[in-house]
């Protein structure tokens, strides 16, 4: 759900900051008070389309914040792990700012995004609806997902084993494919191939030999530091002149004829003696390194020339003589195959046979399953209709025909079936696509039942009513109020509305105004408690003038509608 907005400098408003509750909360004001502009706000922060002619005059950018609360959202989840950014406390921070110049910055949880991604996470969070925008509804290629999530337990399974039947299927005819290629580029193939083995074999690389190479190049182009600095060690230890190890000895010898005096003595004694036989070692051995090293420049040119052999081998095959084995290794699997390419080829097939099978059985499985929700889905919003007075109307679920040929041939990851919500909106009409149905009062209508069952299921955190309810009174009025509190029974639902018994149905309010302040006009939002609703419900239904029969009504309404918020829970 949107938990926090955060508007600078966009259209008329200056800056504005708003909290928002969850269920249903109606945005009611003046026309022009900037109701539209604070949903638009919302849906730029969705990834809608942004311009510079949103930001206010004078100003150099606008910038547009929102928090949003993912929690239970699994598709949010998926999305911002996909993408590879990190969320905390189930949190979604989205910002955008768009400059005059034109340029748009989105961040979502600090991360830089760009449009397309903030439109696919945006979607996810937040559904509006307008007089002519309805989004997933008028998005055929939605439909199908839709009649999914309205499914039980046993179609998501049944689609789940499906989508990965089809993915084992799509790779396997891949390879066939591609192993169906001509004779010629096989066998130039196999060429190289054994070109490349060829050489990998003939380099005799192993797996350490760089590291000791390098290592036995720096001991020889440093051998006559390595030699000075031993020798003047040895020098200094045990040379002919000032011998440190003969000084230390004589140091040994005189402690030693007092270390019985006293534990002190004792422990100087020992550390003594420890170091002077330590001392005679190292010297020795220094001596003996002295004795044995030599300079070979032939060896130091050798080690050079293999080092830049296995440099080149590694720009070919690999960044390591490890990664150059791997390789070797899955090429020699290539060849193998390529030389028995034919029964490879027969593998692959017998195994696309085996898959296409289990694909087709699981794909009419799956259809026959949909096929059954569609018919509980019509019968579902078909009671919807009745509520909103629209008996008359007939939904249908239509699917098109697959083609008897070939099965497969209509086989995508989500199954078998292309289907479309077609409508007839009156009896004796045919029926047509959804989206091809008029928009108005009517079509408001379609969506809102449509949307009171799918909210149950679609897992949107927050869904958006811009004045849905234009066109409409009376009785229907009453019908669309009850149906968009049902929706946000299921989600956050936040509604622009000019109806009072839309507004009297919610359960939070939210009232814009506009003022002239230093010459600008700047939009304002107050929360409205309890009797500034009933003041504001009044306006809305006697318009300027506030009478005290009209405040009566306004109680009226509101206490009807919360006998029908108790009815609905």
């Amino acid at each position: 759900m949107l938990q926090e907005l955060t508007i600078k400098n966009f259209a008329i408003i200056h800056d504005l900051s708003l909290t928002f509750e969850s269920s249903m909360t109606v945005l009611t004001g003046e026309t022009g008070a900037g109701k539209s502009i604070i949903i638009d706000a919302v849906g730029l922060l969705a990834g809608g389309r942004g311009s510079n002619e949103f930001i206010r005059h004078g100003e150099s950018k606008c910038v547009l914040e929102g928090l949003f609360s993912m929690e239970g959202n699994q598709t949010t989840y998926d999305l911002l792990k996909h993408y590879d950014i990190e969320s905390e406390n189930d949190d979604v921070i989205i910002q955008r700012d768009i400059h005059r110049n034109g340029k748009n910055v989105c961040r979502i949880n600090g991360r830089l995004v760009n449009i397309a991604t903030l439109r696919l996470i945006g979607e996810t969070l937040i559904d509006i609806h307008g007089q002519n925008e309805h989004q997933e509804l008028m998005n055929p290629e939605r439909h199908l997902m839709m009649l999914d999530q309205f499914g039980n337990e046993s179609l998501q399974k049944t689609k789940e084993a499906y989508h990965s039947t089809f993915l084992n299927y799509a790779d396997i005819k891949k390879a066939y494919r591609k192993w169906q290629n001509s004779e010629q580029e096989f066998a130039q193939r196999l060429d190289m191939l054994e070109f490349q083995a060829n050489d990998i074999e003939m380099a005799e690389l192993m797996d350490n030999e760089e590291d000791e190479l390098l290592e036995e190049k720096n001991l020889l182009m440093n051998y006559q530091k390595i030699m000075n600095a031993l020798s003047e060690s040895y020098d200094a230890l045990q040379g002919e002149e000032s011998n440190g190890i003969d000084l230390i000895g004589q140091a040994m010898t005189e402690i030693a004829t007092i270390e019985e005096i006293d534990r002190t003595y004792k422990q100087f004694s020992e550390v003594i003696a420890s170091s002077y036989f330590q001392l005679q070692e190292v010297a020795s051995d220094i001596l003996r390194e002295i004795d044995q090293m030599a300079y070979d420049e032939d060896r130091l040119n050798e080690i050079e020339k293999r080092l830049e052999f296995i440099y080149q081998m590694k720009r070919k095959y690999g960044e390591s003589i490890k990664e150059i084995k791997r390789y070797y290794e899955k090429i020699i699997i290539e060849i193998n195959q390529l030389k028995n390419r034919e029964d490879h080829v027969n593998n692959l097939k017998n195994e696309m046979t085996v898959l296409s099978k289990e694909l087709t059985d699981k794909g009419m499985t799956l259809s026959k399953m949909r096929q059954e929700t569609a018919l509980t889905l019509e019968n579902a919003i078909h009671e919807q209709f009745k509520e909103l007075f629209m008996d008359k109307v007939l939904l249908k679920v239509h699917f098109f025909e697959k083609t008897n040929e070939d099965v497969l041939s209509n086989a995508h990851e989500n199954g078998l079936d292309r289907i479309e919500f077609y409508i007839a909106t009156n009896p004796g009409e045919p029926l047509k696509p959804l989206v091809k149905v008029a928009s108005g009062g009517e079509l408001s209508r379609i969506m809102l039942a449509m949307k009171t069952i799918f909210s149950k299921n679609q897992g949107l955190t927050s869904i958006i009513f811009d004045e849905v309810d234009t066109g409409v009174s009376g009785r229907v009025a009453q019908a669309i109020a009850n149906k968009i509190y049902m929706v946000a029974m299921h989600s956050q639902v936040l509604c622009i509305t000019h109806l009072p018994q839309v507004a009297a149905m919610a359960n939070h309010h939210l009232f814009i105004s506009k003022t002239i302040i230093d010459e600008r006009t700047e939009t304002h939002v107050t929360a409205l408690e309890h009797s500034e609703k009933i003041n504001e419900v009044a306006r809305m239904l006697a318009g300027t003038e506030i009478t005290k029969l009209t405040i009566e009504h306004a109680k009226e309404l509101i206490n009807l509608a919360e006998v029908q918020k108790r009815k609905n829970k």
